[in-house]
């Protein structure tokens, strides 16, 4: 019973050293058209999310990845909607972008919501010290 609660106390311990010290923030970039890529900024906003539950994360979409987005053609709609509804993650388009492809907040999928600019909402998110992550294929 002793070497048990021996390898319950190293796993204990081994998961206390490894275990994120400080939250960090993320800003991932998305501008391709591509489904794959929305479908793996997904996969790596859900895993990191639930790997790092006191982090922050912001996906921010332009250009290219307007479909992301939209109630009737995102391929990632339901697990977007469901990870926007989280307290760390926030999911953001450029309102140039919607002006562009002729788009109205009402065609956003729940949980979107808008910002002036893509890229200068990510250049305020790194002079705050967010961290960047381009996905792309």
């Amino acid at each position: 019973m002793k070497f048990i609660s021996n390898i319950v106390w190293a796993l204990l311990f081994s998961t206390i050293c490894l275990a994120q010290e400080k939250p960090v923030k993320i800003v991932f970039d998305v501008t391709s058209s591509n489904t794959k890529v929305h479908e793996s900024t997904i996969r790596h906003v859900k895993a990191m999310s639930n790997a790092y539950p006191d982090s922050k994360f912001e996906v921010v979409m332009y250009s290219g990845a307007m479909d992301m987005v939209l109630k009737d053609k995102s391929v990632v709609a339901e697990d977007l909607e469901m990870l926007a509804n989280k307290d760390n993650i926030d999911f953001v388009i450029c309102q140039g972008t919607m002006k562009r492809h002729d788009v109205d907040s009402d065609d956003l999928i729940s949980g979107v919501r808008s910002v002036p600019d893509g890229i200068l909402e990510i250049i305020e998110k790194q002079k705050e010290g967010w961290g960047y992550i381009k996905e792309s294929q």
